[in-house]
């Protein structure tokens, strides 16, 4: 059975932003074993098509390795994408979901063996909403903005989560991992 994984950036100041984070080599490297370790990663529109920057250094790598290395990476990775608007994704390992998000979830979680990402915030409030996260990646950059979207937002009801660990980054960046305190 897999463990449906909440694997986030956000900044200091509790906002997500892709680009607002520090990104190098290390943090390259940690969420392409992350992704290693994965049988899905399930994104919404927005974010999904952000992260489509990443086919483009499939077709015309960068000078940088971290970063080429982890566009593979997520190339790899089966992606399922949760959208009314987007018809045709372009990207051979993505395809749309045809069922609801919890139940999509509850059928991955059965069927797969390893991890199943979560890299949307819109999807992480969803499925938090639903207690059906098992684990939180949450990686805290040292950088304030100010504004943008809270990581946590329109929270059904208050939940306790238990520091697993943590781990941290050369750039200042923390990764912290929890769990629901009430899981077993």
């Amino acid at each position: 059975m897999s463990k449906i994984i909440a694997a986030i950036n956000m900044t200091l100041d509790g906002f997500c932003d892709y680009t607002a984070g520090i990104s190098d080599e290390e943090l390259h490297q940690h969420y392409a074993e992350l992704l290693d370790n994965a049988d899905a990663i399930l994104y919404g529109r927005i974010t999904f098509q952000l992260m489509k920057f990443w086919q483009t250094l499939i077709e015309n790598p960068s000078s940088e390795k971290s970063m080429d290395d982890f566009a593979i990476t997520i190339d790899k990775v089966p992606k399922i994408v949760f959208s009314h608007t987007l018809k045709d994704l372009e990207w051979e390992s993505a395809e749309l979901s045809k069922h609801s998000l919890a139940g999509t979830v509850l059928e991955l979680k059965q069927q797969l063996n390893n991890d199943v990402l979560i890299g949307s915030r819109s999807l992480i409030l969803q499925l938090m909403n639903l207690n059906l996260i098992d684990e939180y990646q949450i990686c805290v950059h040292p950088v304030v903005i100010g504004k943008g979207l809270p990581l946590f937002d329109k929270i059904n009801e208050r939940t306790v989560l238990k520091l697993l660990k943590t781990k941290n980054f050369g750039s200042g960046a923390i990764m912290l991992y929890y769990k629901c305190a009430d899981s077993r």
